[in-house]
């Protein structure tokens, strides 16, 4: 799947990692992770991980293999760290993700941001990317939290005056919704920060 310019996820139907770690909620547990290569032209291939644990946990991460290939620091820190967890949504069968962004700070360690307008997350994340996602059959965008003092999110008029947490909700059946969504809030800053990407994927 073509991404953006420079940037195609395939799914690696051949290969299911089994592994033993520790859960989102800080679990020993085993996991039977699903693997997703990202490509970008020249560069060392990433891997991303949709784990799924044996204690009912699922997350998503950049996964970290033996060998690291050399790259720059900031990619390097991402590997196995700022996962993404996966938990049910507010309706039957269906699950939701947070939508955290990456950034990167003086040390070149990404971080997440939490709180965040939602003309904010648009611009971090890119609206385009947050449209096609909800493009999705039975995909929203939405306040993570169902709270009467929060504004509407609304991608036609994205406010500016309230931050909050978004979360982006899906079929349970979906796989691919999560992980493009992951890649896109939580690697492409990152591949942005170190110049990997092409400036036609703005």
């Amino acid at each position: 799947m073509q991404l953006l310019t420079d940037l195609v996820l395939v799914r690696n139907d051949g290969t299911r990692r089994d592994k033993t770690g520790t859960t989102c909620s800080g679990v020993m547990s085993r996991a039977s992770a699903i693997e997703w290569e990202l490509r970008l032209p020249e560069q060392p291939t990433l891997t991303v991980h949709d784990n799924h644990w044996v204690n009912g946990e699922r997350d998503l991460v950049l996964y970290k293999p033996t060998v690291v290939p050399e790259m720059p620091s900031a990619l390097s820190n991402l590997h196995n760290r700022l996962r993404s967890g996966i938990s049910d949504g507010a309706k039957h069968g269906e699950l939701r993700v947070m939508v955290y962004p990456t950034y990167v700070d003086a040390h070149d360690r990404p971080r997440i941001k939490k709180l965040l307008t939602t003309a904010d997350l648009a611009d971090q994340v890119g609206l385009c990317h947050l449209r096609e996602l909800t493009s999705r059959e039975g995909v929203r965008l939405e306040s993570a939290f169902d709270r009467p003092d929060l504004p509407p999110v609304d991608l036609d008029d994205p406010q500016d005056e309230k931050s909050l947490q978004h979360a982006l909700f899906f079929p349970a059946a979906d796989d691919e919704t999560p992980v493009v969504a992951f890649v896109y809030f939580r690697i492409v800053p990152v591949l942005w920060h170190i110049g990997w990407l092409s400036p036609d994927d703005g």
